[in-house]
């Protein structure tokens, strides 16, 4: 297919569940406003953890979603997925009907999947025999089945897919998701990133290979991307979804544009399992690509929503990418990190923050990064410190890496 015979592509619904907020208004009010989501573990006692701190979605109930049947048989990173497609149907008003069921799709990513129901299962394999598993362990725990659980719940019968490409997923569900529209094989697609790994085992892990933050004393201020004092990064948990439609379909029925996705770029740095390559090539390369993808050149980019992880590799290594690529105008472009507010979704923050991206689009309004108080001298770029900025926001990028090597960036402007 040529690029003449591709459709135009366009955000018309979003969701969010987050550590600051459990609907689209108060997930984005609560970047603007710089809110802290991190604060003590509350899913289970942490207190035997080197990190005891995390972004945990509060307040969710699954019952405005599902009902108690339902929601008793998915694990919780499903009712995430779930809950926020849901959310998403309903902001782009979009109906889903025996007319066009098969031409909606649905691709959700995820890092880890089910872990909370793996774990509980173990523990009853181990204490009280394997005769007593739940039949439900392998559908609950299985990372497909956000994606699948939200077909079942919507009707959605077209292409669906679970992206596993670990902190990458939620934004090569998007990206992938993009291009199955942008050539026909839909005409909308529910898409996006789940996660709910807060877990024992999860903190466990990720404490083992001395990638989190340990500042357990002082959770606000965990969380600081690009700083000098960062050291390391804070889970958190939630979904973030978005409806991408063709234009053309989305004109016809009058739905409300929040912005048009043009760009896509996947890139694998093919170095290390959990280090990102020295001076950021892999990074630059997405980066290159997306913006090629898009038609656009490095002046016409707006805002970055970087990766900025709050971690020592992460976030000068960003930096020397976007500067490799943007050049002398990455120093006048506005760049944040929203995991300084949200913490570290794994699978489900490229969704989160592809959502910032478009709201940043549609409301020329850029988020800050929090608690950035010494900047790291290799992290020189305007980063927004504490508070938000309003600007004109023409062009905004969403960047995600992840273990593996995996390098994603989606390119996102204002529809004219």
């Amino acid at each position: 297919m040529t690029n003449s015979d591709r459709k135009r592509v366009v955000v018309t619904g979003l969701g969010a569940i987050t550590p600051i907020g459990n609907t689209l208004t108060a997930y984005w009010d609560g970047l603007l406003s710089g809110q802290n989501g991190i604060g003590p573990i509350t899913l289970f006692d942490a207190s035997r953890h080197e990190c005891r701190i995390a972004g945990e979605v509060k307040g969710f109930d699954p019952h405005a979603y599902m009902d108690r049947k339902e929601a008793k048989r998915m694990d919780r990173f499903a009712q995430f997925g779930v809950s926020a497609s849901k959310q998403a149907i309903a902001d782009a008003q979009f109906v889903i009907n025996d007319l066009n069921a098969e031409q909606v799709g649905v691709l959700i990513g995820t890092g880890i999947g089910g872990l909370k129901v793996l774990e509980d299962q173990q523990e009853i394999n181990l204490t009280k025999g394997p005769d007593r598993c739940s039949p439900f362990m392998i559908p609950m725990m299985i990372a497909n089945m956000a994606a699948g659980l939200t077909a079942i719940h919507t009707g959605a019968k077209g292409p669906n897919s679970c992206s596993v490409t670990a902190c990458a997923a939620g934004s090569n569900a998007i990206g992938d998701a993009f291009r199955l529209v942008q050539n026909g094989y839909a005409q909308a697609m529910i898409c996006g990133g789940t996660e709910a790994a807060v877990t024992s085992l999860s903190v466990a892990g990720f404490a083992a290979c001395k990638a989190m933050s340990t500042r357990n004393d002082d959770p606000a201020h965990a969380s600081r991307p690009f700083d000098k004092s960062r050291d390391g990064f804070v889970l958190g948990e939630g979904s973030g979804i978005l409806i991408l439609e063709e234009l053309e379909h989305a004109l016809a029925r009058g739905a409300r544009i929040y912005a048009e996705i043009v760009g896509y770029g996947a890139t694998c740095d093919a170095y290390h399992i959990t280090s990102p390559v020295p001076g950021g090539e892999g990074a630059a390369r997405a980066i290159s690509l997306a913006l090629k993808d898009a038609n656009l050149t490095p002046d016409q980019v707006s805002y970055i929503n970087a990766h900025g992880t709050s971690t020592p590799a992460n976030d000068s290594t960003e930096t020397a990418a976007m500067k490799k690529v943007l050049g002398d105008h990455a120093y006048k472009i506005t760049v944040s990190s929203t995991k300084s507010m949200t913490g570290h979704l794994l699978g489900g923050s490229g969704g989160i923050e592809a959502v910032a991206a478009v709201m940043a689009v549609a409301n020329d309004r850029v988020p800050p990064t929090i608690n950035l108080e010494n900047p790291d001298p290799d992290c020189d770029l305007d980063y927004v410190p504490h508070h938000s900025r309003e600007q004109i926001v023409n062009v905004a990028l969403s960047n995600s890496f992840g273990f593996g090597g995996h390098n994603v960036t989606l390119a996102f402007k204002k529809y004219r």
